[in-house]
């Protein structure tokens, strides 16, 4: 193993500094966005979670890299802009063995009029604009174009053809899976210096310092900053009263990948009565579909794991059904997720659907900073704009964001990823870093690369060697950390029974070598 336990992400508070230039609470995208970029900086930096990375809103996206396509159409061209040049940081420089390029199809059959046809070929043409203005090649995002019927076939067999005129085929970015850009952004926030610390609770926070208590032992401590940032997403206003957002639930169906055979292109189904709203049909790396996604005003307590209603399940069945020969069913919904959107609000505003995704940065009267807000594309910019106005509001002496041109750890385009010489799930998840991922199994383990790399079942491809890893580096400290967050397997009940024993036994392999390295 070449990495340092200073690089590593660590559960509970042991050992945590009683003081730093900067204490970030919450470790979803933007949290860890902020870690990143203030240890980047040359600050002293500690970061943490009451439960786990990405234990929120960051691991229930359609794991889409957006353009911006959907603001344009709403007008609201700086953020589209906006999205459109880090996604293309993305894909580009940050993080390309995560973001892929997706062809997203939209069926013109006779559901569509010609007309709205017209319309989404002309958004289509609208979202190459934005891809040009933000310097991003055609080879990292090809052109729009009309597809006839047959091709269009070719590329999703399971459309009903009767109906079928052509298609339009548009791309924007798919992630490997959220939940691993959030753990690659914390380890490479750990890996400039950042005391990044899971299982930690905020009790109380100010401009100043915060108190936190350890939730494995219960412990208290007392941590002084110049800074503190509140990037706690929906729940930040139980940290700052002042915060008032209007959450949103939107909800996706996750599918086995035979229930609409060989469809290797995301499917755009109009939403009907909307002009700019489509539910997706979304191909996952692992083999399975989702189907996304709602737009539902939530009110009352936040939850920590929200729960789509059976009326959205419903829905997305209904719009998706018109496209499709054999539709899915009730009975195809393998799972189901919800995530909360954080969104400000806006007096005057009447649907959670028309409030902006746009960010903001708030000052609490005790001086404490929230960022709240936008969405996983912007994450970086998000965190670069924080530190820009803790530094120009005199609170902090930093240098400048380093972050638009920094590699995440593992980071490869797929040239050279094509080179690396390692299990391909592994790349495909750790990129660069898929022969430490193994290596280190290999060293905790004892066991031989064929049994650590043997895929869970038939239908679960997940790795004894990414378990440990995630346990070693990645801050893993129980089943659930495994399954729901390092992994996505929690999504499908069957397969998480089928897994669990291999993650039990991962925990297990990594207690009985620290117990051995015990003195």
């Amino acid at each position: 193993m070449t990495e340092t336990p200073a690089t590593r992400i660590t559960p509970g508070l042991e050992g945590v500094p009683d003081e730093v230039d900067v204490v970030v609470v919450g470790l979803g995208i933007t949290g860890a966005g902020v870690a990143l970029d203030a240890a980047t900086r040359g600050l002293t930096v500690l970061a943490v979670d009451a439960h786990d990375l990405a234990f929120g809103t960051s691991r229930w996206s359609s794991k889409l890299v957006h353009g911006g396509l959907r603001y344009l159409a709403q007008g609201q061209l700086a953020i589209a802009h906006e999205s459109a040049v880090e996604r293309g940081t993305l894909m580009d420089v940050t993080a390309p063995h995560l973001v892929r390029p997706l062809p997203m199809l939209t069926p013109v059959n006779d559901t569509m009029t010609r007309g709205k046809a017209a319309l989404t070929w002309a958004g289509l043409h609208a979202g190459d604009v934005l891809r040009r203005t933000a310097h991003t090649t055609a080879r990292t995002l090809p052109r729009p174009r009309r597809l006839n019927a047959t091709e269009t076939l070719s590329l999703a067999p399971a459309l009903r053809a009767d109906t079928l005129r052509g298609g339009l085929l548009g791309w924007d970015g798919q992630l490997e899976d959220d939940a691993r850009l959030v753990v690659a952004v914390a380890r490479t926030a750990a890996s400039h210096g950042a005391e990044v610390r899971t299982r930690a609770r905020v009790t109380s926070a100010t401009g100043t310092g915060v108190r936190l208590r350890d939730e494995l032992t219960g412990v208290a401590y007392d941590v002084r900053a110049k800074a503190v940032v509140n990037a706690t997403g929906v729940w930040a206003g139980d940290l700052d009263d002042q915060v008032r957002l209007r959450p949103s639930r939107g909800t996706h169906l996750v599918l086995r990948g035979d229930s609409l055979p060989h469809t290797r292109v995301a499917v755009m189904v109009p939403i009907p009565g909307t002009t700019a709203r489509f539910a997706m049909v979304l191909p996952q790396p692992d083999g399975t579909i989702y189907v996304g996604l709602t737009d539902v005003p939530v009110t009352g307590a936040v939850p920590d794991v929200p729960v789509p209603s059976p009326g959205e399940v419903e829905f997305l069945l209904d719009v998706v059904a018109s496209a499709f020969t054999t539709p899915p069913t009730r009975e195809d919904v393998v799972g189901v997720y919800a995530g909360l959107r954080p969104l400000l609000e806006v007096a005057g505003t009447d649907t959670t659907a028309d409030l902006s995704r746009q960010h903001a940065i708030l000052t609490s009267t005790s001086g404490l900073t929230t960022i709240v807000g936008g969405k996983l594309t912007t994450y970086r910019r998000m965190a670069q704009e924080v530190l820009d106005s803790l530094v120009a509001d005199g609170r902090l002496e930093a240098d400048p964001c380093r972050t638009a041109a920094l590699p995440l750890l593992g980071a490869a385009g797929p040239e050279e990823l094509r080179h690396v010489d390692a299990d391909p799930r592994l790349v495909r998840r750790f990129g660069t870093d898929a022969a430490l991922v193994l290596a280190t199994a290999r060293e905790v383990t004892g066991l031989a690369d064929d049994e650590l790399l043997a895929p869970a079942s038939d239908t679960v491809p997940v790795t004894l060697a990414e378990l440990v890893f995630a346990i070693t580096h990645e801050g893993a400290h129980d089943v659930d950390d495994l399954l729901d967050r390092r992994t996505r397997v929690g999504l499908v009940d069957a397969d998480r029974t089928v897994t669990e024993p291999l993650a039990r036994r991962a925990l297990d392999l990594v207690s009985a070598r620290v117990d051995s390295l015990a003195p």
